[in-house]
This record gives structure tokens, C-alpha cells and sequence, in this order.
């Protein structure tokens, strides 16, 4: 009895393992669009057994992460550009309301949280890893602020997209201080509970992050991601 309460544990925790390293791999552009997920290959380099390789592979598939293609098994996806488009209309609608919403609920202590990760990044500006970092803290941190679960669920069906987008476009240092400066302004609607002007701030955040996609794209560096 002992031992298969100590052994069936083992497993999911292993397939929970390659599955956050694959996810962060991805995240990274590590694992870029198009790229072969091998499970013999995968298996070996994170030394565990192909099962929660195969386990791990399922579940970013769920995620909409990876494809299975013919003659090429699985493949992280990569978005189309009408896609990426769609997506951003949508997390445009979705961050707006949540800023919107974070406007009325958010208590002083987060919105002061809010604020720490924002100077952070205004210091982090020629370190586009941490900016990346500290960017996700900063909206994850805004979402939590609006209180709503149904909203909270719906980002994390645009967050699993923004994914194989690739890494931040905050590489560019002009557009890593043109995002502080926007959420400065955010913040500013915040402090002052104005919901309308935070609704307002935030899609115009959006919209400049969806024109340095553009940027990217036609600038033939669709590997770069986006903010």
C-alpha cells in the first residue's frame, strides 16, 4: 500500500516537470514556431522516460500550443497572421475591461505593487529577459486586481496564444520606455479610480503593442515575439 502511494505521485509530478519546461521553452523561443517536439530526443535531453514527454506533448496540444502535422508528428504551432491579429483584438478587449474593472476593486496595497513593477522596469530598459519578466508580473498582477474569475479565465486562453508568439518585442529599447510610460498613465487612472480613463489607457497600450508586432512582421522578424 505504501509503496504504490509513494510511486503514483511520481508520475505526474515528472509529466508536470517536462510539461512547465517545454511550456518555458516556448515561452522563450527556445522552442520556436514550426519546431519538431521528438519524444526519444526530449526524453533524453531532460533524462525522464518518453511517457511524461508524451503526457506533456498532449496537454500543450490542448493548450493550442502544439499541432500534429502529417509526416512531421508534433510541432509547436505557429499562428497565422490573421491570427495574430484576432488575438490582439481580443486581448485588447479583454486587458481593457480587466483594467476597467481593477479601476474600482483594486486595493492600495496593489496598486502600490503595481507601481514597484513598473519602476522596476523602468530600470530594467537594456535587459529585455527581465523586461519580459517583469511585463507578464505587472499584467497578471492588473488582472488579479479586477476581481473577476470569468475574466481571469477567459486571459488564460490569450495568455496560452501569446506563447508561441515568441519572446517580448521589448527588446527594442524604444518600445520598453514607451511601455512604462503607458502604464504610468495606467496607473495614474488607477490611483484616481477613473475606470473610463484606465479602459481607455489600456487599449491604447494594446494598440501600440499590436503596431510593434506589425513592425516585426514586416521587418521580416516574426521570431521576435511580441510585448
Amino acid at each position: 500500500m505504501s509503496r504504490q502511494s509513494d510511486d503514483q505521485p511520481s508520475r505526474p509530478l515528472q509529466g508536470q516537470s517536462a510539461y512547465d519546461r517545454l511550456r518555458g521553452e516556448i515561452r522563450s523561443g527556445a522552442l520556436k514556431p514550426g519546431a519538431r517536439l521528438t519524444e526519444t530526443e526530449l526524453a533524453e535531453r531532460f533524462s525522464i522516460s518518453r511517457t511524461p514527454i508524451r503526457e506533456a506533448i498532449r496537454r500543450l496540444e490542448a493548450d493550442g500550443l502544439v499541432d500534429h502535422l502529417p509526416r512531421s508528428g508534433a510541432v509547436v504551432r505557429r499562428l497565422e497572421y490573421p491570427e495574430i491579429m484576432e488575438l490582439y483584438e481580443m486581448r485588447t478587449v479583454l486587458e481593457g475591461t480587466a483594467a476597467r474593472l481593477a479601476a474600482r476593486a483594486a486595493s492600495p496595497m496593489e496598486l502600490e505593487g503595481l507601481k514597484s513593477i513598473n519602476d522596476e522596469m523602468a530600470l530594467a530598459t537594456k535587459d529585455a529577459p527581465l523586461l519580459a519578466i517583469l511585463n507578464r508580473q505587472f499584467h497578471a498582477r492588473l488582472l488579479d486586481a479586477s476581481r473577476n474569475r470569468f475574466l481571469a479565465k477567459s486571459m488564460a486562453a490569450i495568455e496560452n496564444a501569446m506563447l508561441i508568439t515568441g519572446p517580448t518585442s521589448m527588446g527594442s529599447q524604444d518600445r520598453a520606455r514607451r511601455a512604462v510610460e503607458e502604464h504610468a498613465q495606467l496607473l495614474e487612472a488607477l490611483n484616481t479610480r477613473d475606470g473610463a480613463r484606465a479602459e481607455q489607457v489600456m487599449r491604447a497600450h494594446m494598440e501600440q503593442a499590436q503596431l510593434a508586432r506589425l513592425k516585426m512582421l514586416r521587418q521580416g522578424t516574426d521570431d521576435q515575439g511580441l510585448t
